[in-house]
């Protein structure tokens, strides 16, 4: 790999002479292939047998690296949501989360989120009874982000498309905020070449102001005594340890310290003259990509003044309230109700004519999140209303709060499953019931069909579906068949 001089230059006087030399030949080796479990969507005999022969991601319960990248695409698991490809390096989050959470049940934030692996992992962590918001300030990457957590099945989850900026008018209404901030990529240049070419500079003295505006933005929604975690893709200081030391000195943030045993082989601080806790991730010491992050905690019942200012908000509002349950039914609202597990917990509601579910505890955030953001989507979508015909939806069949007999189940095969997942026609077993039927692979879930008997319509999301026409002569999946 040919790196530009001036990075060369720059993260050998970081890391001297012999430890710059390790991680340039580091980065002419291959890439580690890593995946983060779904305990709630694998059986519980097929997620032990994986993960106790498995190569485990030491700082995250559920990360595991792989021998072989698998084929991922023609993997009906992948799609059912039952693992997420992640880099090791980032599931650190987890232990900052577990360290300074535990099991208080949190609203949290996760500012730049797609495409959505801390967003799933964060939602995995969490404890019971808490709310996730996942943001994306670029469009088309929130449909993507709101895809991945849709697969991933928890129905305590909200997606948004704002700009940090548009999230002041909350007030103090996080209590975590994950800032994973658009950085130089430094940590990506082996995962990414395209990184390696757009590396400058300027672009390092860019990001690490933007950085700067972004966290002043998204400050006052963080309630005092929250927690802000930061993190960066990339090694020099300048968007990592004096961007730590500057939320320090401008807002009195407790920089926290998170427990990391030395076999570990993380890096600390490389700021001349300062030893606050950061954990830096060098990929010829950890088995990952580059990763840097540090937890600091808003001082309580403090007001900060804020020099940064954003020079725009897109001011995104949107309330989605005006035609509650216009649409739909009393008997359809409670027909939907009953394919829920612990119904009673969740508020079952019409929007035009979809029918979502949404945790009771947290209607009133909702309301406040819908007043002031642009929702992507909210909860679960049970189904969508057509005349008197109630269809069920795909994140339905995705989530984990769907009563399993709710709807007749059918197992298919591998060569099925993939032409499902290319929307293609469905021929079910003469046995099966006419009507909604629920599609399993593996006995995990993987959708919805109508069967009308000499074929079942395919119901899968069209803009989701396998585009590829082909399968490659080898495929390497999670459970062999």
């Amino acid at each position: 790999m040919d790196l530009p001089v001036s990075f060369a230059d720059r993260t050998r006087s970081l890391l001297g002479d012999e430890e710059y030399n390790k991680l340039a030949d580091a980065l002419n080796d291959e890439q580690p292939v890593s995946i983060r479990l779904n305990e709630e969507k694998l059986p519980g005999s097929s997620f032990s047998l994986f993960h106790a022969s498995s190569d485990r991601v030491p700082w995250s319960v559920t990360g595991c690296y792989l021998d072989r990248r698998l084929t991922f695409t023609f993997d009906p698991l992948f799609h059912a949501g039952c693992y997420y490809v992640q880099e090791a390096s980032s599931m650190f989050v987890e232990q900052a989360l577990k360290q300074y959470i535990g099991e208080r049940p949190s609203v949290m934030l996760d500012l730049c989120a797609a495409p959505g692996g801390k967003s799933t992992h964060a939602r995995s962590v969490l404890p019971v009874g808490s709310l996730l918001v996942a943001n994306e300030v670029i469009r088309n990457r929130s449909q993507i982000l709101a895809e991945n957590l849709t697969k991933w099945g928890h129905p305590g989850v909200v997606v948004t498309n704002n700009d940090p900026a548009d999230f002041a008018g909350l007030g103090d209404f996080f209590d975590v905020i994950l800032t994973d901030v658009p950085c130089s990529g430094e940590g990506m240049f082996r995962k990414d070449p395209v990184a390696v070419s757009e590396w400058s500079p300027e672009n390092v003295e860019i990001c690490w102001q933007r950085q700067r505006r972004i966290i002043s933005d998204i400050w006052p929604s963080l309630k005092p005594g929250g927690l802000l975690i930061y993190s960066t893709c990339t090694y020099n200081t300048k968007e990592d340890e004096e961007n730590i030391r500057w939320m320090h000195d401008e807002f009195g943030a407790e920089i926290l310290p998170v427990d990391a045993p030395a076999e570990w082989n993380i890096t600390g601080n490389l700021l001349a003259g300062e030893d606050f806790p950061v954990y830096r991730f060098l990929p010829h010491r950890t088995k990952g990509e580059g990763f840097f992050l540090a937890v600091l905690r808003k001082p309580e019942g403090e007001e900060t003044q804020i020099r940064y200012k954003s020079t725009s908000s897109q001011g995104k509002k949107k309330t989605g309230s005006s035609k509650v349950n216009a649409g739909a039914s009393k008997e359809q609202l409670l027909a939907a109700r009953a394919w829920l597990l612990s119904a009673e917990d969740y508020e079952v509601s019409a929007n035009g004519m979809n029918i979502t579910a949404f945790p009771k505890e947290y209607i009133s955030e909702l309301s406040v999140l819908q007043q002031s953001l642009r929702v992507v989507q909210a909860g679960v979508t049970l189904a969508e209303v057509k005349g008197k015909d109630l269809i069920p939806n795909h994140a339905l069949a995705m989530s984990t709060v769907l009563v399993s007999d709710a709807f007749p189940r059918e197992e298919i095969s591998y060569g099925q499953a993939i032409a499902y997942l290319r929307k293609e026609a469905i021929v079910l077993s003469g046995t099966t019931p006419r009507g909604y039927v629920l599609l399993t692979y593996k006995d995990v879930p993987l959708g919805f069909v109508k069967n009308i008997g000499n074929r079942a319509n395919n119901l899968y999301p069209q803009e989701w579906r396998i585009r590829s026409g082909y399968l490659p002569d080898e495929i390497l999946m999670l459970l062999k068949s």
